[in-house]
């Protein structure tokens, strides 16, 4: 039997990242390939208390179906934490609770664009919302990031020459995969150029809140006067990843089409889940929780780059991130990316191929992305370590 896949799918290909996945059953690799929250930042106990009052006083709307839009407490709670700490939510604006921060891109996706439409993307970027915008006949587009995000100019000048673009997607604090942030001054002229041209902005900021140096800068949304930026964020890295309760905040009328395609996808998000999340919002100290995960990774992000610092070669450069989940290492040319990646695996080291990241499915990079979230202080000394060894050895 011969298959036939349709177009928004055939061209897709797995993630790198979950297929990387697979070689870690080996109990002897070192995996800095996930975008995984530590294990030690989940609040176990305090979620298992919770979740036993549940099931123990209000069993039936746990297990019940429930509206689209979000368990209507949670919705309410993320909007009053988005207004005290982000200065987020304006007349106009509504939220909706999505299946992680991902099912947000890829609604927002499906409510504007038709088959064909462009996507303007920072490049690389997160090769999750990449596949959602293609998986609905989008066309993915890349400007190259700086050291403090993309170029306004350059921006205004591929939306002049891209009559069909209709999204402008970001993460412009501790972005994904490189761990750098856009300046405010980038951040403020992005946003103008965006209302120059009348385009919609996801702001992706899963990682907004795990800062651990340095002063934060104000979200693009925070500024938006136009009604023109959509806000995605989640619960995945402050609270527990495989709970899946995300959200976006935009304008009304773009979050209630998403509500419509969100019914004919999952009907609603895990109201359990959402409930349990509710219930740590207010009765827990979400606050304390994330200031304990910030100094958690302040630590692992600190022993990567000293190991680094010491054991790489000097023609191998590396961002140092203030907060977030990874690091972007830049190979020099003599060392080649794809070699360098199969050399590691094949000494027990798993790193993301940064190709992977690129909007262009056929382009080139010769970096790759490195994580410090979830392998132990030993591992991340002695993957450094063997990654060090490989690059000298390429290098001779």
């Amino acid at each position: 039997m011969e298959y036939y896949f349709s177009d928004k799918m055939k061209a897709l290909k797995p993630s790198a990242i979950r297929e990387i996945f697979k070689s870690l059953g080996d109990p002897e690799m070192i995996s800095f390939a996930a975008g995984n929250p530590s294990p030690r930042s989940f609040p176990v106990e305090e979620l298992s208390r919770i979740g036993a009052d549940i099931f123990a006083n209000a069993s039936t709307a746990a297990l019940q179906y429930s509206v689209t839009e979000g368990y209507p407490p949670l919705r309410s709670e993320v909007e009053k934490r988005m207004r005290e700490k982000f200065n987020i939510g304006r007349e106009g604006d509504m939220t909706i609770i999505t299946s992680g921060g991902q099912q947000g891109i890829e609604l927002s996706c499906k409510a504007l664009c038709n088959e064909g439409d462009v996507v303007i993307c920072e490049d690389p970027t997160f090769i999750g919302a990449l596949n959602a915008f293609r998986s609905c006949g989008a066309k993915t587009v890349g400007l190259p990031l700086g050291d403090d995000g993309i170029e306004a100019e350059s921006l205004d000048k591929l939306l002049t020459e891209t009559p069909n673009a209709k999204i402008v997607y970001l993460i412009p604090t501790f972005q994904n995969p490189a761990g750098i942030c856009t300046s405010l001054e980038k951040r403020k002229a992005v946003y103008d150029v965006c209302v120059k041209h009348g385009i919609i902005i996801i702001e992706d900021n899963p990682y907004g809140e795990l800062r651990f140096a340095g002063e934060d800068i104000p979200t693009i949304k925070s500024m938006d006067t136009e009604g023109i930026v959509l806000y995605s964020s989640s619960f995945s890295k402050i609270l527990s990843a495989g709970m899946r309760v995300g959200y976006m905040c935009g304008p009304e009328p773009i979050i209630q089409k998403m509500v419509v395609a969100k019914q004919s996808e999952d009907v609603h998000t895990n109201i359990f889940f959402q409930m349990l999340t509710h219930r740590f919002m207010t009765e827990c100290d979400l606050d304390g929780h994330i200031q304990g995960i910030r100094g958690l990774y302040r630590d692992k992000c600190s022993l990567m780059l000293s190991t680094l610092d010491r054991v790489m070669p000097e023609c191998v450069k590396y961002t140092r991130p203030q907060g977030g989940l990874f690091l972007w290492l830049t190979l020099p040319e003599e060392i080649k990316m794809i070699d360098f990646v199969q050399r590691a695996l094949e000494n027990k080291v798993a790193v993301v191929p940064g190709n992977t990241f690129l909007c262009d499915t056929a382009g080139a990079i010769n970096a790759v992305r490195l994580n410090y979230s979830t392998p132990s202080d030993e591992d991340i000394v002695r993957g450094c370590e063997i990654l060090g060894r490989v690059a000298r050895e390429m290098l001779a």
